[in-house]
């Protein structure tokens, strides 16, 4: 592939860098890769993903899970504007650079890296104070800005159903069991971020906050714990305009669908999501490394099935797993699907024009 883009931003047709992007170059668009090294060398993989292939986009970590050790991608304020800014150098067509930045248990840009302090969501929505929440938005979209993110994977509007769910509750990532209050911090979060040209991402799709497992470790189900209540936070934000992007969650419920998770659902990402809520921006999946995901499907299953669901956008970390080769590798499963007729070429091109809409109203 060739790492020059005529055309790429403004059109979804046509086969040839003269009228507009490839096929490969549009499904490229739709992979988002996390690498390995504080700083990047013309030889790594991540730099011939981003010149060569152009994925659309890369998430940040302070931390190697495999590894278990500090230091992947974020020490200092200084290495990380650095980072972001040799990341952008490759890339032809805006990059989305992303990390979790929620506050408090999950922050990438800590406090001891020296960057500002946050807070939990639990603790703002115990609080219940916007201002305050705006204090801390604010400051977090202006460290984002500044170091050269555009993309915060948050806020979590999951309600705090089970406190001592292992994934959200435990780690107090959300602002309360009472959608109203979800509701009127995401409201302040997002608000504060879109100053900044710093894209949030609603979080988890239809709901995690009941479950009583983590999906980052297998199956979770969700069937008789979940409620339509956990909805509540996105009918309500999706008509302000600002929800730019979802996150899906890895969750299975019966109720929805018997047989996929509802990052694989179909009823779940267009039947509710596209067709009840009406909601036209990106669908982004959760990390597609996690257990509930890779212990379950192949791969290639995965991706097939989370397109055909209605995600725009193949996350992994490559932090739960490692594979420098995984957006070639993704690149040719997609294409094979769309040869073989599985994934109709129409799907690529809608995911492309959201992506492309998104990156149009994003810091550089």
């Amino acid at each position: 592939m060739t790492a020059a883009f005529p055309g790429l931003l403004t059109g979804c047709g046509g086969s040839s860098a003269a009228a507009g992007p490839t096929l490969q170059q549009k499904i490229a668009q739709m992979l988002m890769v996390g690498f390995r090294g504080l700083e990047l060398k013309s030889t790594d993989a991540i730099v011939r993903d981003i010149a060569e292939y152009g994925i659309g986009g890369t998430i940040l970590f302070d931390r190697d899970v495999m590894l278990k050790q500090d230091g992947r991608n974020i020490v200092s304020a200084e290495q990380l504007k650095a980072l972001t800014a040799q990341l952008r150098s490759y890339a032809t067509v805006p990059l989305f650079i992303a990390v979790d930045q929620e506050g408090g248990k999950v922050a990438r840009l800590k406090e001891r890296y020296g960057f500002p302090p946050t807070v939990s969501a639990q603790y703002l929505g115990t609080v219940n104070d916007p201002d305050l929440t705006r204090t801390y938005a604010d400051s977090i979209a202006v460290t984002l800005a500044e170091n050269g993110l555009n993309m915060n994977f948050a806020p979590v509007v999951d309600l705090n159903v089970n406190p001592d769910s292992p994934a959200i509750g435990r780690y107090e990532r959300s602002f309360s069991a009472d959608p109203d209050i979800v509701t009127a911090h995401a409201r302040v979060f997002i608000k504060e971020h879109e100053q900044y040209q710093v894209a949030t991402c609603l979080k988890h799709f239809p709901g995690h906050g009941s479950a009583t497992d983590d999906s980052h470790d297998g199956f979770v189900d969700v069937s008789d714990t979940w409620s339509e209540t956990e909805l509540e936070p996105y009918r309500r934000l999706i008509p302000d305009g600002n929800c730019r992007m979802v996150m899906t969650a890895h969750i299975f419920n019966r109720n929805i669908d018997p047989v996929y998770p509802a990052t694989l659902s179909r009823a779940t990402m267009t039947g509710i999501l596209r067709e009840r809520f009406a909601y036209d921006g990106v669908i982004v999946s959760d990390d597609m490394q996690m257990g509930a995901i890779i212990n379950n499907f192949s791969f290639e299953t995965a991706v097939e099935k989370a397109i055909l669901a209605g995600v725009d956008i193949i996350l992994t970390g490559n932090n739960l797993a490692y594979d420098p080769d995984f957006a070639p590798k993704t690149i040719d499963i997609i294409t094979r699907l769309i040869q073989n007729g599985t994934i109709p070429v129409e799907r690529i091109d809608k995911a492309y024009s959201r992506i492309m809409t998104m990156k149009q109203s994003l810091k550089g």
